[in-house]
């Protein structure tokens, strides 16, 4: 096939041909914008010769898989700025040469956003792109978050502010389709994928960073029925101080990915939303901003680790 090359030749082709425009269509992302898709249709079309046979209604094709999950690779990379090895990069630059994206989307790299001042974030191999804000002990936080200064008197009431889950819907509404992209670029939600990487590098795609809390399991009362044993931490997820996920493990390293699952389950839905729902911290119903799908809850949410909108709080376990 030869290459095509501009958007009327695209629409020519495909008009000249409507057993390729059906089959193609079938391989739209629900959350793909009409120039994300007409992006990577192209970037299909042109690496078609490659796979000759594909159009084949209703059969699957080993060479089809591999062209789709790159076609979702160089959009994942030209739209959202992910990166990926440097092989693949490699690969897909080339498949992709000659594309022209009309106003694309600029991303920088983390260095070089920290590079200019304005985001710091700390270091330490795997904890690089998760902020930890803090790890407790039996009786006493062992650190508290930087710049936390209390600058709200006792009395004022706290809380998150009324307008807080408009404020923050936008991002999310953005890593609900980074993590849509993802996914399926990784094969579908399992049991076998590494959740934190996965839901860490979406963060970071949208340019945020996650807040992982741990707390040792044996300071926590009010766990969920059947949760009685006393080894192991709990992890709590936050993004934007929205909070994701609560997970339970025999190490840290465990519970943050058990948090990174539940967070990516919220995900699964046809929408995320964030709302304010009430949840228990150190023994009294507090409001919090939680990211939510559209299951219906019969049981109530695991207690809070951390309350960032109380600042003689912030940082404080659940005891």
């Amino acid at each position: 096939m030869a290459a095509v090359r501009r958007e009327n030749d695209i629409e020519e082709y495909l008009g000249q041909n409507p057993q390729v425009a059906q089959w193609i269509d079938t391989f739209r992302g629900y959350c793909e914008s009409s120039k994300q898709w007409r992006a990577r249709r192209e970037f299909i079309l042109r690496n078609m010769e490659a796979c000759p046979a594909v159009i084949v209604p209703g059969v699957s094709d080993t060479n089809v898989d591999r062209l789709l999950s790159l076609s979702m690779v160089w959009a994942n990379h030209v739209f959202l700025g992910c990166s990926y090895p440097q092989a693949v990069m490699d690969k897909i630059k080339g498949m992709g040469d000659g594309i022209v994206v009309g106003d694309p989307p600029v991303h920088k790299t983390r260095n070089e956003v920290m590079a200019k001042g304005k985001w710091s974030a700390p270091s330490g191999g795997a904890e690089d792109s998760c902020a930890k804000r803090a790890r407790y002990g039996p009786n006493e936080a062992e650190s508290r978050p930087a710049g936390r200064a209390s600058t709200r008197p006792t009395s004022q009431k706290t809380g998150p502010l009324p307008q807080a889950p408009a404020e923050h819907q936008p991002f999310f509404n953005r890593l609900y389709k980074a993590v849509a992209w993802k996914l399926v670029s990784a094969g579908g939600f399992g049991p076998n994928l590494d959740h934190f990487e996965i839901l860490r590098s979406c963060v970071e795609s949208c340019k945020q960073t996650l807040t992982c809390v741990f707390v040792p399991l044996k300071d926590i009362t009010g766990l969920p029925a059947g949760r009685t044993q006393k080894e192991g931490h709990v992890c709590e997820i936050r993004c934007q101080s929205v909070y994701m996920g609560t997970g339970y493990g025999r190490d840290e390293a465990a519970a943050r990915s058990m948090a990174s699952k539940e967070a990516l389950k919220v995900f699964q839905g046809r929408k995320v939303t964030v709302k304010i729902a009430r949840r228990r911290y150190k023994g009294k119903d507090v409001e919090d901003l939680m990211l939510l799908d559209e299951q219906p809850r019969n049981q109530g949410f695991p207690p809070a680790l951390t309350y960032p909108f109380q600042e003689d709080h912030t940082g404080d376990a659940f005891f």
